[in-house]
Order: C-alpha cells, then sequence, then structure tokens
C-alpha cells in the first residue's frame, strides 16, 4: 500500500505530543511491516510472485525500490497489476525476473483482466444469491481473476491470480464463512469457466496452468484446544462443503498443498480472542488453522511434477499464532505479539517443471 493503515493505530484525544509519539511509533510498526514482507519474499525463492492486497503497479514498484531490493537484493523487472473491483482499491498482481535460476527466459506475453464479468452473462447467479440481494448485473469477482500468460524456457504456462470474496463475520443469524460462501461458489465456476473457455473442454486438463491466491475458504481446519499454560491439543476436522469445489471436483485441478501432511497444510491462523485468559474456559478463543492459499494445478502440470511439494513461510506470523508441535519456525526481527508482522497469511512455493 503506498497509503498508511491508521485504523490500528489512531489515538483520539490526549496532547499533540502523545498524537505526535503514536504517529511516529504508527510509522516504524509499518517500516518493520514492509521489511518483514520482503523477507518472506525473499524466503520464497521465486522466480515468478503472485500477490494480493496490492494497491497499485506504482506501489508495488516503490515496495521493490524501498523495501524489497535494499533488504533482499531481489529485483523483478516484470509486473502487471490491474484495478479490479475492490472498493479499497486493495488489487491482485504478478511480478516475474527476466529469468529463472537456472537461466531459462522467463517471458510476460499478456495479461488479461475478468474484473467485468457479471453473475447473468456468466450463469453463476443462484437463489442463494438473489435471496442476499445480487442481481445479475452485479460483477462476479470481489477482486479480480487475472490472467496472465507467461513463455519459460520456451514452454507456456497461464496463471490465474485470483483473491476470493472474504469469511466476514456473522451476518443474518449465520456463520459468516456460510453466508459468504455462495459468492466464492460463484466465483470459483467462473474461474473454471473462463479457463475452460481459454483451453477448450477436451483439451484443459492437458494444458499448463495454475490457479493461485487467496481463495478465502477451506476444505478442513486443524482445530486447536487446550491452552498455553495447560497444553494444546490439535485435531484435522474435515468441512462438508468448501466454495472452492468447483474447482477441485472431477478431477479439474490438484491442489498441491495436499501433498503435505495434513496438519502441515495452514496458512493462516485465525482466533476470536487475541489474548485468551487460561483461567477462564468462558473467555479462551475458537481458534484454527486453516489453508486459505492455494496453487491449484491443471491435471497435466500436477502430473509431469509428480514429486513437487510445496513449502509454507511461516516465519512472518506474529507472535499470538499457535503452532502444531515441531513446526514452530523463528520469526523475523521486531514480530510483535499481532503487529508488526508481514501478513497474517503465509506465502506458499512450489518448485515446478515445463516438460
Amino acid at each position: 500500500m503506498e497509503r498508511l493503515d491508521f485504523r490500528h493505530w489512531r489515538k483520539e484525544g490526549g496532547s499533540e505530543l502523545a498524537r505526535e509519539r503514536h504517529r511516529a511509533r504508527m510509522l516504524a510498526h509499518e517500516d518493520d511491516a514492509r521489511q518483514m514482507t520482503a523477507l518472506a519474499i525473499a524466503d520464497c525463492h521465486a522466480d515468478i510472485v503472485c500477490l494480493q492486497e496490492v494497491e497499485s503497479l506504482q506501489a508495488l514498484e516503490r515496495f521493490e525500490e524501498d523495501y524489497l531490493t535494499p533488504t533482499t537484493g531481489l529485483a523483478y523487472p516484470q509486473k502487471i497489476c490491474i484495478e479490479g473491483n475492490d472498493t479499497r482499491g486493495i488489487d491482485v498482481a504478478l511480478m516475474a525476473k527476466g529469468a529463472t535460476r537456472d537461466g531459462e527466459k522467463i517471458e510476460l506475453l499478456s495479461a488479461k483482466s475478468h474484473h467485468d464479468v457479471r453473475f447473468g452473462e456468466m450463469g453463476v447467479l443462484t437463489q442463494e444469491l438473489i435471496k442476499q440481494g445480487v442481481n445479475k448485473n452485479e460483477r462476479v469477482f470481489r477482486r479480480d481473476c487475472l490472467e496472465v500468460d507467461l513463455r519459460i524456457g520456451g514452454k507456456r504456462l497461464t496463471v490465474f491470480v485470483c483473491h476470493f470474496k472474504s469469511m466476514g463475520s456473522s451476518k443474518a443469524g449465520m456463520d459468516g464463512r456460510l453466508y459468504t460462501m455462495p459468492v466464492r461458489m460463484a466465483e470459483a465456476r467462473c474461474v473454471r469457466q473462463i479457463i475452460e473457455q481459454k483451453f477448450g473442454t477436451e483439451r484443459v486438463a492437458n494444458m499448463r496452468w495454475l490457479v493461485c491466491g487467496d481463495l478465502n475458504d477451506y476444505t478442513e481446519r486443524l482445530v486447536i484446544e487446550g491452552s498455553a499454560r495447560q497444553g494444546y491439543r490439535f485435531s484435522n476436522v474435515p468441512e462438508p462443503t468448501s466454495g472452492l469445489e468447483p474447482l477441485l471436483v472431477d478431477g479439474f485441478s490438484e491442489n498441491l498443498m495436499n501433498r503435505r501432511d495434513a496438519d502441515d497444510r495452514w496458512t493462516l491462523y485465525f482466533a476470536s480472542g487475541i489474548a485468551p485468559d487460561d483461567e477462564d474456559p468462558d473467555n479462551r478463543p475458537v481458534h484454527h488453522l486453516v489453508q486459505l492459499d492455494y496453487l491449484l494445478a491443471s491435471p497435466a502440470l500436477a502430473t509431469t511434477n509428480a514429486s513437487a511439494l510445496p513449502h509454507i513461510i511461516r516465519k512472518g506470523q506474529p507472535v499470538r499464532t499457535v503452532f502444531p508441535p515441531d513446526q514452530d519456525v523463528d520469526r523475523y526481527p521486531r514480530t510483535g505479539w499481532d503487529r508488526p508482522k508481514a501478513s497474517d497469511h503465509c506465502p506458499v512455493a512450489v518448485t515446478l517443471k515445463m516438460v
């Protein structure tokens, strides 16, 4: 972001000196967070990076110039960021080096936004959405599905960078995830249609493509019970339904993260309370670890990379995150209880061969 987020640091009243001290502390925390984000990107060791919540191409370029390159020495000369639908101005983006670590040339051939597709034209308007007040002329994607064609060492690869509707809080007497799931289901159906229309339903399984991004839903939870004082217990709980189903059913794509152990796929820690009281059972949070960030590979790409195992970078997690046994990491310097941090999401990276 180019703009600073004052919401978490705003202080009403007090002297001018107190307000200035508060602002100075906020600026220091923002600076730390951006350096941690740069370190997390560097730890991906990635030739191509897909991003969410980017304010603009200019913001991405300034982040590289002021933080990524000075902190890590990295540079990504090829960048694409197209304004999407989010009213807060958070867009999806992709950046790439000029060549892979093996010296294969990376060419960014074309980029296409799908932010303007509508529920009616894509045929994804359901009765559930109509009951929520959605009409056929509204745009499907809450942000975008950014379609990027690349050529790597002479081989074509298409990446679809997405950021689906967030789960939000409870509404209309329903759990926030369930209430917002019809929107994510429509987004997933829409992405599938875009991919099928691009390659053709007969050829789609045999082409090289990836759906990457924060899809804001999960197929299972790693439920956490207990407390810091008494010890934690972790149990994997499958979900009966998910907004991602259209992209996963019928072998349409493979969630590469499923190659990891069930208790080691999570990319986000959720808790209903940040500072639970170990002595008060009623004040303990409902908390779990879930996978919200995905690399969904076409059947052909998954098959030719059968041994590829995604790597999850968790060093940017805030201190409050509860880690399963043997998974805790040394966090980046100056990481806070909740802030500063690289992100509440963990980057996911994988090395693939273009065969």
